[in-house]
């Protein structure tokens, strides 16, 4: 399993009762979790004091309850030093707010994807001295766009929701990127790709973390056991002829690693050789020890790991 154990500003506290206590950025919230199963003893004081709590509605959604929380707030990230340097990678930015579902902005566990594809890339520009061009679908907030630009890559970063963009792009700017060769497109992540491979573009690495469920922004149905094969092909179309990487992440249950690097290899392996790993992702859990599991991420490189 990959863990994401390399936060300063993000902890999981406690785990109990369907429910999982968080401190972000010295403000502890409460959130379901449906890996949660057990039920424990809540002996942290941040289960009766929390800053917030997201109840969920038996009749699906939920609602936060608010008690000592701004509106909004920072917290950072520090990207891993080069291979066998004791120096410091760079920091990306956040800009945190609870809103609808339980999320606050940012995916914590991703910490351990955005490591990977930065290292990648600084490895490239070391090797080549040329910026990779990097493809960032179902984009988010921003994490992944941020990690690559901040590693010198340049940027495409593709979500069907404005609110979703427009927050990335303050992410951005909060981490000194405003001026990376960032664009930033509100899309459907299918018909953009179409569109790409159509004009003849391609791109040295591609990054993708879809939803299990969602729509784009005309209505299109996006379900990811039926539409995620087929894409990623649609995806692997796109990588240039001298490619970095392929990273798919994935919340899904049933899209265990052992799934993901079927399809990697199917796809990219077969055709292009390289390299696929995939593993459980997951989260570390202060009060006891344990690892929180997050989903799963497949990642594709051209590369054979170094020994």
């Amino acid at each position: 399993m990959l863990v994401a154990d390399r936060w300063k500003d993000y902890k999981v506290l406690d785990t109990s009762g369907g429910e999982k206590l968080e401190d972000f950025g010295g403000y502890q919230l409460i959130r379901p979790d449906p890996q949660v199963i057990w039920d424990t003893e809540k002996r942290l004081p941040g289960w009766k004091k929390p800053n917030a709590h997201y109840h969920r509605s038996q009749k699906g959604g939920g609602s936060w309850e608010f008690f000592d929380l701004p509106k909004q707030w920072q917290i950072s990230y520090e990207l891993p030093p080069e291979k066998d340097s004791a120096g410091h990678g760079p920091s990306i930015v956040f800009n945190l707010k609870p809103f609808s579902f339980k999320h606050t902005g940012v995916f914590p566990e991703q910490a351990v994807n955005w490591d990977r594809c930065s290292l990648l890339i600084r490895d490239r520009m070391a090797r080549t001295g040329e910026a990779p061009r990097v493809l960032n679908l179902f984009a988010y907030t921003g994490g992944a766009t941020m990690a690559a630009a901040a590693s010198g890559a340049r940027l495409t970063h593709v979500d069907s929701s404005k609110g979703m963009v427009t927050w990335a792009k303050e992410n951005a700017h909060a981490s000194g990127l405003e001026d990376a060769p960032i664009r930033y497109l509100v899309d459907d992540c299918t018909k953009f790709v179409e569109r790409e491979l159509r004009r003849g573009n391609s791109y040295d690495a591609v990054i993708m973390d879809p939803p299990s469920y969602g729509r784009g922004p005309k209505g299109e149905i996006w379900k990811i056991e039926d539409d995620i094969y087929d894409f990623i092909k649609l995806c692997g179309r796109l990588l240039s002829d001298d490619p970095l990487f392929f990273l798919v992440n994935s919340y899904t249950t049933g899209l265990q690693a052992g799934v993901l690097t079927y399809m990697l290899d199917t796809v990219l392996t077969s055709s292009r050789g390289g390299h696929t790993s995939s593993d459980e992702i997951g989260l570390p859990v202060g009060s006891s020890g344990l690892i929180l599991p997050c989903g799963a991420a497949g990642l594709w490189t051209a590369q054979q790991p170094s020994p």
